[in-house]
C-alpha cells in the first residue's frame, strides 16, 4: 500500500460493512472540524437497513471537514469525512468483509468472530449499486483550503443528540452547548430543548415548532430498517406460497418447569421468560423436521437444508423490526440459550446489533404475546421456510382428562401459530413441526426421549 504524503488531506467514503448496502444515514458524528483523531477511533454512527454501526477512522490526523450532516443519507463509496494526515502514516488495512458462515461451519466461524471483536478494523468498501444520489450534497476538491481553523473540543464537551432533537434545537433557537441532558448516557431528548427555550423566553411554554403537519397530517420519511423491513416483507409475501396453521396448547406443565428452573442456582441472575421454553421447544421439533430450517434457492433449483439452526428472534426496536439470529442455537443448553434470547433482545433495542446477526437466519420465533395478541399469521423472513408466532399465555378455564375422567380447571393456555413456505413443506410436515412444539410445551417432560 502507498502511504500517504505529509500533511497530505484524504477523504474517506462511507464503507459497504459487509450486507451488500447501497446507503447509510449519518446519526452521530463524534468528532468535528479541528479534531485529531486516531487510527480506528469511532469517528460516526451510521444507520442501514439493518442496524446501527460504529465506523472507525482509517486515518491519523486532524479533521479538515464533516461531508455529510447528520441525518443526511449517503450513498456507499461517497466521501462522509476528510483528514489532513499529522505524518506519513499509511491508512490502516481495510479488513476483508467475512461472508456469513456456510452450512456446517456456524459453530467455529462464531467462535472465530468473537475472538476478532478487537481492535475494531475498517470494513470492506464498494458500492453495490451504482444508481444517482437521492440527496444532493456539497463536494470540495479542496477541504484542506475551505476548512476554518477550530480549537480541537474534547469529546465529552460535545453536545449529544439524535437529528430530530438537533431539528428541533435549530427551529427553537437553541444552543445544544448550553442544555443540560437528562436522557441517558448525556444525551439531550427534546423535553431539555423546550426546557432551554422556555427559560430563554422567561418561563413561557414553548410549543414544539417542528415542520407543520401538511393537512392535519404527519409525514414520516421511509429509511433505514423501517424501509428495509417493508421491502423484504412485501418480496417474502409474493415470493413465498405462505400457509399458516394454529394450534392451541396447555403450557401450565412448562410455567411449573420454569419455576423450578429458576431456583436453580445458576439461574438465579438470569431473566428466563416462557420464550427460552419455546425455543427449546421448537428446536427441538425442527432437529426432526430438518427441512423446516431449509432455504428455496430459484436460480439453483434446489433446497438447501444448513447442517444447523440459526435461530432468529424477532425484535420490535425504535428503529423498527429487526431479526437478529443465534448461531447454531441448536447445540445450546436452556441456560446458554436463554441468556442468548436476553442479550440479543438488549443489543437490538440499544442499536447496537451487528450486521453479521442479521445475516443467515435458518428460521425465526416472533413472539406477539409480549403485546397482549393471542395469535397471528406472521410472514416469512426472506430465505427462511418457517416462522413461528408465540401468543400471550392467558389462564383459562379448559378440559382436563385423567384416569378420574374429565374436569374443568383454570390451565395456563397459549396459542402458536406457524407460516411455512409450501414449496419446501408439505402440509404434513409443517403440520408436524407444529404439534411437536406443542406436544413438548404441553409435556416438558417428552424432552428427556
Amino acid at each position: 500500500m502507498t502511504t500517504a504524503p505529509a500533511s497530505a488531506v484524504q477523504s474517506f467514503p462511507l464503507p459497504d460493512v459487509g450486507e451488500g448496502l447501497t446507503e447509510a444515514e449519518i446519526v452521530t458524528w463524534h468528532v468535528t472540524v479541528g479534531d485529531t483523531v486516531a487510527v480506528n477511533q469511532i469517528i460516526v454512527d451510521i444507520e442501514t437497513s439493518k442496524s446501527v454501526v460504529e465506523l472507525p477512522s482509517p486515518y491519523a490526523g486532524e479533521v479538515v471537514e464533516l461531508m455529510a450532516a447528520e441525518g443526511d443519507t449517503v450513498e456507499v463509496g461517497k466521501p462522509v469525512i476528510a483528514i489532513r494526515s499529522s505524518d506519513d502514516r499509511s491508512a490502516a488495512p481495510a479488513a476483508t468483509p467475512q461472508p456469513p458462515a456456510s452450512e456446517g461451519e456456524f459453530t467455529t466461524a462464531t467462535a472465530a468472530g468473537a475472538a476478532t471483536q478487537e481492535p475494531k478494523l475498517l470494513v470492506g468498501y464498494g458500492a453495490k449499486d451504482t444508481g444517482t444520489s437521492r440527496r444532493r450534497r456539497r463536494t470540495s476538491t479542496t477541504p484542506a483550503a475551505t476548512a476554518a481553523p477550530e480549537v480541537p473540543v474534547a469529546e465529552q464537551d460535545k453536545p449529544r443528540a439524535k437529528p430530530p432533537v438537533r431539528k428541533l434545537a435549530k427551529v427553537l433557537g437553541v444552543d445544544l452547548a448550553a442544555v443540560t441532558p437528562s436522557g441517558p448516557g448525556g444525551v439531550i431528548v427534546r423535553e431539555d430543548v423546550r426546557r432551554a427555550a422556555e427559560a430563554d423566553r422567561g418561563s413561557a411554554p414553548v410549543a414544539d415548532t417542528s415542520p407543520p403537519a401538511t393537512g392535519g397530517e404527519t409525514r414520516i420519511p421511509i429509511k433505514g430498517v423501517r424501509k428495509h423491513t417493508a421491502a423484504a416483507m412485501v418480496s417474502s409475501a409474493f415470493t413465498a406460497p405462505h400457509v399458516t396453521e394454529f394450534v392451541t396448547v396447555d403450557v401450565t406443565k412448562t410455567l411449573e418447569l420454569r419455576e423450578t428452573v429458576q431456583r436453580r442456582r445458576e439461574f438465579r441472575d438470569v431473566k428466563l421468560t416462557p420464550l427460552a421454553f419455546v425455543a427449546r421447544a421448537y428446536l427441538r421439533a425442527l432437529a426432526r423436521t430438518p427441512m423446516a430450517t431449509a432455504r428455496w434457492d430459484e436460480p439453483a433449483q434446489e433446497i438447501i437444508v444448513p447442517a444447523g439452526i440459526n435461530l432468529g428472534i424477532a425484535a420490535a426496536t425504535p428503529r423498527g423490526l429487526m431479526v437478529p439470529n443465534i448461531k447454531g442455537a441448536q447445540t445450546l443448553g436452556l441456560l446458554e440459550l436463554t441468556s442468548a434470547v436476553n442479550d440479543l433482545a438488549a443489543t437490538a433495542r440499544a442499536g447496537k446489533t451487528t450486521p453479521e446477526a442479521m445475516t443467515g437466519g435458518s428460521t425465526t420465533i416472533t413472539n406477539v404475546g409480549v403485546f397482549g395478541v393471542d395469535t397471528g399469521t406472521p410472514i416469512l423472513n426472506p430465505g427462511e421456510t418457517a416462522i413461528l408466532a408465540v401468543g400471550a399465555i392467558r389462564r383459562q378455564p379448559w378440559v382436563v382428562e385423567d384416569a378420574s375422567g374429565e374436569r374443568i380447571e383454570p390451565r395456563s393456555i397459549l396459542q402458536l401459530a406457524l407460516s411455512f413456505d409450501h414449496r419446501v413443506l408439505d402440509g404434513a410436515e409443517g403440520s408436524q413441526v407444529l404439534a411437536d412444539t406443542a406436544a413438548l410445551l404441553n409435556e416438558p417432560g417428552l424432552a428427556v426421549l
